[in-house]
């Protein structure tokens, strides 16, 4: 296994809040790919955990070309632009924007008086061209949960051959999973195929794995489906 913990990253950020970035690919990234950050795997191409300063905000911006997943782990998110404007995502639920040839803007908007946490994460489209659109997924708990990816013919996510998927687990609760992944704890604590991690730690992960939460956390995972 290969672990990046949020401390072993610069510190950045933008407009209103701050954040350190995991995964920079350097298919988009290139040069600016940070020296300590991770490839992702598949489409996945970017992931940063941020903090939104207390009524801070992203400002409106444009994505074209991109799929935008955003998980929030603590506090709340008030949601404006051309997609679903108004929307409010809390805490353990999931926000994916498809921008497409069309493209939309977006801006994330902390509405409370305190930080909040959230999981910014991008994944470049199987096929170009594709209309815009927007879903949001309330949290199950004690399981994984798919959120993105799937056949081209399914319409209760965007298709996809590379697939994230979020476990809101409870303390004791355990989960699953086979072949190659990257996996995100954003809240909580686990031992990993036995192994101890912490929180706002990224593991890649080359083959199957057991996560054992021992708090409540989540767990974010990134991995390969057959779409045909």
């Amino acid at each position: 296994m290969k672990k990046l913990h949020f401390s072993q990253l610069a510190k950045g950020g933008f407009a209103g809040l701050k954040e350190r970035q995991f995964v920079m690919d350097k298919r988009v990234f290139g040069t600016r790919k940070g020296s300590n950050t991770f490839n992702g795997l598949g489409h996945f191409v970017y992931l940063a955990d941020a903090n939104f300063m207390p009524k801070g905000e992203t400002g409106l911006h444009p994505h074209k070309e991109i799929d935008v997943i955003s998980i929030m782990v603590n506090g709340r998110i008030s949601h404006a632009g051309s997609l679903e404007h108004g929307q409010e995502i809390e805490a353990g639920y999931s926000q994916v924007q498809r921008a497409g040839g069309q493209g939309f803007l977006h801006n994330e908007i902390n509405p409370d008086d305190t930080e909040n946490q959230m999981i910014q994460m991008w994944v470049l489209p199987d096929e170009y061209g594709e209309a815009a659109g927007y879903q949001v997924f309330e949290p199950e708990t004690g399981r994984l949960q798919q959120i993105y990816g799937g056949k081209k013919g399914q319409t209760s996510r965007f298709y996809s051959n590379t697939s994230i998927s979020v476990a809101n687990l409870n303390k004791g609760d355990s989960i699953n999973h086979e072949g190659n992944s990257q996996l995100y704890l954003s809240k909580g604590a686990g031992a990993l195929n036995g192994e101890l991690i912490e929180f706002r730690t990224l593991v890649e992960i080359n083959s199957g794995f057991k996560f054992e939460a021992t708090e409540d956390s989540q767990v974010i995972l990134v991995y390969l489906t057959a779409v045909d």
